[in-house]
């Protein structure tokens, strides 16, 4: 279960360095075989253990091929899939079609999101949290499930 964040660099070839938490989860998960795509929502990129895509990669194949919508999601997201794996360093080299999606450059955000970890640009992310912790300090209005939650 991927949960947490991390700050890390992107060197100027594209490589990062995984830390050290999510490497390990990563070797365990999928001996360090990775997926790489876009999100199709924000401006940042999905890491899933090769396993768990494989699971994403069969359910969006199985969208009916004549509706315009589904192909959309599979052009984006598996036409973006990028097989990577973890070299010796524990670092990846990230694609430059996807750094460029993502407005990626130097300093980059990584959050666990359970089955999946996010790439977010520092600058994109700062201003996107920014944003999430002002609708939710205005906004009332939240499933009834969650106003049952205790954290």
């Amino acid at each position: 279960m991927f949960r947490g964040a991390a700050t890390i660099n992107i060197d100027a070839k594209g490589r990062m360095a995984m830390p050290v938490r999510f490497r390990d989860m990563f070797a365990v998960a999928s001996e360090g075989k990775l997926v790489i795509t876009i999100d199709t929502e924000e401006h940042c990129l999905m890491i899933y253990p090769l396993p768990e895509w494989e699971i994403i990669q069969t359910k969006l194949g199985q969208l009916p091929s004549f509706n315009p919508a589904a192909r959309r999601i599979q052009r984006l997201l598996i036409g973006h899939a990028t097989d990577v794996e973890l070299d010796g360093n524990g670092r990846i080299l990230l694609p430059a079609v996807l750094r460029d999606y993502a407005q990626l450059e130097k300093k980059a955000i990584l959050l666990g999101q359970g089955k999946k970890v996010e790439l977010w640009s520092e600058s994109l992310w700062n201003a996107r949290r920014d944003e999430y912790i002002q609708i939710a300090s205005h906004n009332s209005e939240l499933p009834d499930t969650l106003h049952e939650l205790s954290l």
